[in-house]
């Protein structure tokens, strides 16, 4: 049904109605006439063609007109294409998410399905000529025509929904795995939405999800060629025979172990897309239909699904950040700097020369460091190289644009230098007063520090004025977020030019005060501080590591410890326990993990799969801790203790400013820690739990914003 869209999580605003225009195309050979329909809502490709309730009737009007002249012998086909750039980029989410009752839900899957089941009964052949984002609604608009054709450029066809609270519900979850076989449509359905991957044109055809790649120079003229072919029986598409019983069985059983490993019930969404799927080898499309509406009924009036268009929303509308100022203040920046050459300096290096395409230069005062950075830069070039993502020419540009050096001076003419040396204020300092001697005056210096004080970096400096924090997160080209900190003698003009660079390194910028932590890792690392609390007092390290389960976090509490480096979350906990007090505990047990070297984590059982706490380190605590003061929790208890945690540190981040609305916070979790979009990020969770009025005594966020309404 539906995938992408537009959606803010402050009530529907009125539909973008897309329109379905028709015209009579001569088919070759006199081979009669084809009626090609073509999905338009009349604006330019910034706003892109989405399926709403007024634009999903106008569709069923047109295809039954189309449907009474096929039978009275006027057109032998039918086609079905999109405005430039798109084919239809899903339901319009902001009409979902304004549903108020089950009925109403109801009546947007059975909608769709009239619509969309006429090109499959049109009595003529259909045609989906595939000219640009195909995803959610919009294949499966292709997948219900009987032959599919995609121009060779367009990289994004999708069935996101699982992802956003839904299933596909316009015929997705019956007809793929009908289509491709069961493995692959678990693939399409279920794992490709929850690592973000969508399919490129050729991806999508040798899956089998389209029949022909045609050239995107003429596009059109070919696809009616071809379809010409198709109906003189030139061309015959095969397809593939229905897997048999007992590989439907495996696969599906399969596919629900692994939502139990990963996603341990904690949201319904893709349960249901499975069962639908494990469904469709027997049911018939009647039956198939009836199940995907009152699947979609289900999942529209429920919580989870209104916190992932929430979610959505929020990510759609964070490249307009909050608090940014003017950015015509921003500098330009023809030459930028990296001081270290560890790895995150590496990976910020090709990122600023890749995204920003100017020279960049790493310095170290270790000749060894800075060879090891610039093979750093070559490996991750060539794997840009390898996957696609830039030619081989482009490639060795990249890595000439990249140079190193143990000497300062090679910071004159940098217009930006980022700092990325380990997390030490005195040697930041340090850094930053040596950078002074060497940069012009007006000048940004960036901090990637990710707790320290940005404020105290520049105390000592002459012009503390251009000092601002870039945190960015590790990987960094992957991560979307930036944290963009503002001390308290930022000017705008370096805040406006960080802003600027993050809009152009293709990142998203959230706005944060200079308190410690920022927002990220002042939540996760109170996560796995009250998780190592709970051990401390005599919860058993394994019940700890599950308890967050019900939560569906990217990984458990102890790989996501083992992940940041043992070393490296004692060292934020002690700075942030210094700078925000008892709320964040110290761990005698923790302190122990890192002087031994206790491995944190068992290798994981399969790929793909959590990797689980290593039963060793319950000797570690067992050992430092104190027995007298044993409190120990069970699973609930402790998920309990940090919902009650961050609840409390939520309201204490709002007083303090260091955002100035709940929904940066959400945004900050979702783009900085990979939070499902089910949980909206955090604050929907806390709110939907009853966590936020039990602790603040209040909910973060109005009833509708990112819940269901009540009626």
């Amino acid at each position: 049904m539906s995938s992408t869209g537009t959606a803010h999580g402050a009530g529907p605003r009125p539909e973008r109605v897309t329109h379905a225009l028709v015209r009579d195309v001569p088919l070759p050979d006199g081979l009669g006439t084809l009626a090609l329909v073509t999905l338009d809502n009349g604006l330019d490709h910034t706003k892109p063609t989405t399926l709403g309730p007024q634009g999903i009737a106008g569709l069923t009007h047109v295809l039954t007109a189309l449907q009474a002249r096929a039978r009275a012998g006027e057109i032998a086909a039918v086609a079905v294409t999109g405005k430039p750039y798109y084919l239809a980029a899903g339901a319009d989410l902001t009409q979902v998410a304004g549903v108020t009752s089950r009925e109403q839900a109801l009546g947007l899957g059975r909608g769709g399905h009239a619509a969309y089941r006429l090109l499959g009964e049109m009595g003529v052949p259909t045609f989906a000529f595939v000219n640009g984002v195909a995803l959610g609604g919009g294949l499966e608009v292709a997948l219900n025509c009987d032959h599919r054709t995609v121009a060779a450029d367009v990289r994004a066809l999708a069935l996101p929904e699982t992802g956003l609270g839904l299933v596909p519900g316009w015929g997705g979850a019956y007809l793929v795995p009908r289509l491709v076989g069961i493995e692959r449509a678990v693939d399409v359905v279920l794992a490709r939405p929850a690592a973000n991957k969508p399919f490129s044109a050729q991806e999508a055809a040798d899956l089998g999800l389209v029949d022909v790649v045609l050239d995107a120079a003429d596009f059109l003229e070919e696809s009616v060629r071809w379809a010409a072919r198709v109906l003189a029986g030139d061309v015959v598409v095969p397809r593939r025979p229905l897997d048999d019983a007992a590989t439907w069985r495996a696969v599906t059983g399969a596919a629900r172990e692994r939502l139990d490993a990963t996603l341990h019930g904690s949201r319904p969404a893709p349960y249901r897309a499975l069962e639908l799927m494990a469904a469709a080898r027997e049911a018939d499309r009647d039956a198939a239909f009836a199940a995907e509406d009152e699947a979609l009924a289900d999942l529209i009036m429920s919580d989870e699904m209104r916190a992932s268009v929430y979610a959505f929303g929020l990510v759609q509308a964070g490249r307009r950040p909050t608090g940014a100022p003017d950015p015509a203040l921003a500098q330009p920046v023809t030459k930028a700097g990296v001081v270290g050459a560890g790895l995150m300096a590496a990976q910020i290096a090709v990122l600023l020369a890749r995204r920003l395409a100017v020279p960049v230069v790493m310095r170290d005062i270790d000749p060894a460091r800075v060879e090891q950075g610039l093979a750093a830069v070559r490996a991750a070039v060539e794997r840009l190289v390898t996957g696609g993502r830039v030619t081989s020419d482009a490639g060795a540009r990249l890595v000439a644009s990249i140079t190193g050096s143990t000497e300062l001076d090679v910071f004159t003419g940098c217009d930006l230098v980022v700092e990325a040396v380990t997390e030490v204020l005195e040697l930041k300092k340090r850094v930053f007063a040596e950078l002074e001697q060497v940069v012009a005056p007006d000048a940004v210096l960036a901090t990637n520090t990710s707790a320290l004080s940005v404020t105290a970096m520049a105390a000592d400096l002459e012009h503390p004025e251009r000092v601002v924090g870039l945190h960015f997160f590790n990987p960094v080209a992957a991560m979307p977020l930036v944290e963009v900190v503002r001390a308290t003698t930022t000017s705008d003009a370096a805040l406006a030019t960080a802003f600027a660079v993050t809009d152009r390194l293709g990142k998203t910028a959230v706005l944060v005060a200079d308190r410690p932590g920022f927002v990220v890792n002042r939540l996760l690392v109170l996560l796995l501080g009250v998780v190592v609390d709970a051990v401390e007092h005599g919860t058993p390290v394994e019940v700890a590591d599950r308890a967050l389960d019900p939560l569906g976090l990217p990984m458990p509490p102890f790989a996501l410890f083992d992940l940041v480096g043992p070393a490296v979350g004692l060292h934020v906990l002690t700075s942030l326990r210094a700078g925000l007090g008892e709320r964040f505990p110290r761990s005698a047990g923790l302190e122990k993990l890192v002087a031994e070297g206790t491995p944190v984590v068992r290798p994981a059982p399969a790929k793909g799969l959590p990797q689980r706490v290593d039963p060793a380190v319950q000797t570690v605590f067992d050992a430092a801790r104190d027995r007298s003061a044993d409190a120990p929790l069970d699973e609930a208890g402790v998920l309990d203790a940090v919902r009650t945690a961050l609840a409390v540190e939520i309201g204490h981040m709002l007083d303090e400013g260091v955002v100035t609305t709940p929904q940066q916070v959400d945004l900050c979790m979702v783009l900085g820690a990979g939070w499902g979009f089910h949980l909206g990020g955090i604050t929907p969770y806390l709110d939907r739990t009853g966590t936020s009025e039990r602790v603040l005594g209040r909910r973060l966020l109005p009833v509708g914003v990112a819940s269901v309404a009540p009626d």
